[in-house]
């Protein structure tokens, strides 16, 4: 964390370098000091300090300074920096102004020039208000802080994506924050939101998630030619792939589009998971997962989409929207899938602004105190509820069918019947969303049409089932009617060439691309449940190491 600074400024270089070496004496080992022989230079300096997140404890400065009077800075001074405590320094002959410049621009203190020995007449007066500043003090926020509104998708999404790959951020709304519009104004211009404000001093403007990433320290880019195993997705399956790929030797990969987790990285909490009694949540997964590989010596790169597999020779191809090539001997494709999207007027439009398709946990502050609206009932939703009951002041969950009893696991239901903010309502179906800028109320269809109600909402999480990510991959690899992919022996009928190549049938993970492996839930007839995607991932590498070894 950086120091506090201390900031002295004197047109007259003698007296500055006494200054500021008397306070390096004392104050350098806890506070930066900095100095500046011009009003204008210590503003630009202090606009920089803004920008970096810094903080001023203390300005010492010269009334008498031709172009910028002591005061005239501090007028400016303290509208970036209103906490700092402010001593002026002055002349005999200027009792008078230091006098009205309490009034005018709060000075603490003024100091009759000079002040020798500094021991008795400087570091007492000084210590005394830092000491007053520090009881006041809060420690700035070393992360990234994000200046944008509330019900902006594009904020949404930056703000989902840092938290997502665990990226440590605040939050800052300029219709409602200080520090937002002071950071706004400390820009050479206006920016547009959302905008991302870092340590250093520099910023991004409207940022895409590759950006973002490159910004943060993500691992986006690689240089190895050849690699054993490329893992298509770092949900749970992914993930579980990459542990044991890297911890048997092999060369591994994961590129990721979103971040590490996948939808289960979205969940506030499983409690189902094996050797976990307490639960966790999904994105605590997500992350052991991903350090554990990394540590094993797998590679992540994260903001990266693969938009198509190439399958020519011994080795396999992707490729990425970057225009860059990943190659690698044998391929595990765990793309996960996506929320399937609910088809009612006025939805899309509000996307991003009040409706959410998943848990969006990011938005929990945002609905504190207000009414939410869940729509699904398995178990994302149940556990997005009883996430947002820890917020909202009321959460309805619309189930269209008789009951959750079928979709739902009792340990969600037992949850939600003991939760008195939770309500379920049956056989009840969004049939519009309204709003200007953002969600206002809902429409809400009973008993199949019977009737409609009109609510008040302001928010709307939607799980409404899933939809592969397979529209990338070649016709080669098979799918069922529903996009999902095949594997196992059923698939040599996709390619016969490939496997009578390989005088094989195809292993019971493998797709019908020879070295192109499935996992997860984007493989046909998978089970939707994180261990099982855990399993999965594990196992596909017994299959990989098989076909490694015959190539």
């Amino acid at each position: 964390m950086a120091k506090p600074g201390i900031v002295t400024v004197d047109d007259d270089p003698n007296v500055l370098r006494a200054v500021q070496s008397d306070l390096r004496k004392k104050y350098g080992a806890d506070y930066r000091i900095a100095a500046a022989d011009s009003g204008r230079k210590a503003l630009d300096l202090l606009t920089e300090f803004k920008k970096r997140g810094d903080e001023m404890a203390l300005f010492v400065v010269d009334q008498r300074m031709p172009t910028m009077t002591g005061v005239e800075f501090l007028r400016e001074a303290i509208e970036l920096f209103p906490a700092s405590k402010r001593v002026l320094l002055t002349a005999y002959a200027d009792t008078d102004a230091a006098i009205s410049a309490i009034n005018e621009v709060q000075i603490d203190h003024y100091l009759l020039k000079p002040w020798d020995p500094p021991e008795e007449k400087l570091y007492p007066l000084l210590s005394d208000l830092l000491d007053e500043w520090l009881a006041g003090y809060r420690p700035p926020f070393e992360g990234v802080r994000v200046v944008g509104l509330n019900w902006s998708p594009a904020s949404h999404q930056v703000k989902d994506f840092l938290a997502r790959n665990n990226v440590p951020y605040r939050w800052l709304d300029p219709e409602t924050t200080e520090e937002a519009r002071q950071l706004i104004a400390a820009a050479e211009k206006e920016p547009e939101l959302p905008c991302l404000f870092f340590n250093d001093g520099s910023m991004l403007e409207k940022p895409s998630n590759r950006e973002i990433a490159d910004k943060v320290g993500l691992k986006t880019t690689t240089n190895v030619e050849l690699y054993d195993l490329a893992v298509v997705g770092a949900g749970p399956a992914g993930l579980a792939a990459s542990v044991y790929g890297a911890s048997e030797g092999l060369k591994t990969i994961v590129i990721e589009q979103q971040a590490p987790g996948g939808q289960a990285g979205m969940s506030s909490r499983i409690e189902n998971y094996l050797g976990f009694p307490k639960g966790l949540s999904g994105s605590e997964l997500a992350r052991r997962a991903s350090t554990q590989a990394q540590r094993l010596g797998a590679e992540i790169l994260a903001a990266q989409q693969a938009v198509e597999l190439v399958a020519d020779g011994p080795s396999r191809a992707i490729k990425l929207a970057d225009g860059s090539e990943i190659r690698s001997r044998a391929v595990l494709l765990a793309t996960g899938v996506d929320y399937r999207k609910l088809e009612v007027p006025g939805v899309h439009d509000l996307t991003g602004a009040g409706i959410y398709y998943g848990a969006a946990m990011t938005e929990g502050e945002t609905v504190r105190g207000e009414d939410v609206f869940i729509v699904g009932g398995a178990n994302s939703a149940g556990q997005a509820a009883m996430y947002f009951s820890l917020f909202a002041n009321k959460v309805t969950m619309l189930v269209r069918g008789e009951s959750v009893s079928a979709t739902m696991s009792q340990y969600l239901i037992d949850q939600i019947g003991e939760t008195d903010n939770i309500e379920i309502r049956q056989r009840t179906q969004v049939q519009e969303a309204i709003g200007k800028n953002r969600l206002e109320q809902l429409v809400l269809s009973i008993n199949g049409g019977d009737s409609t109600e009109t609510v008040g909402a302001s928010a709307l999480f939607i799980f409404i089932g899933a939809v592969p990510r397979t529209e990338w991959l070649p016709p080669i690899v098979a799918r069922d009617q529903h996009g999902f992919i095949m594997a196992g022996p059923e698939t040599r009928i996709a390619n016969m060439a490939g496997y009578a190549e390989q005088d094989r049938d195809p292993y019971i993970l493998e797709t019908s691309v020879p070295g192109v492996f499935v996992a997860g839930d984007v493989r046909s007839g998978g089970v939707k449940r994180v261990a099982s995607a855990v399993g999965e991932g594990s196992m596909a590498v017994m299959f990989v190491h098989r076909y490694l070894s015959q190539n």
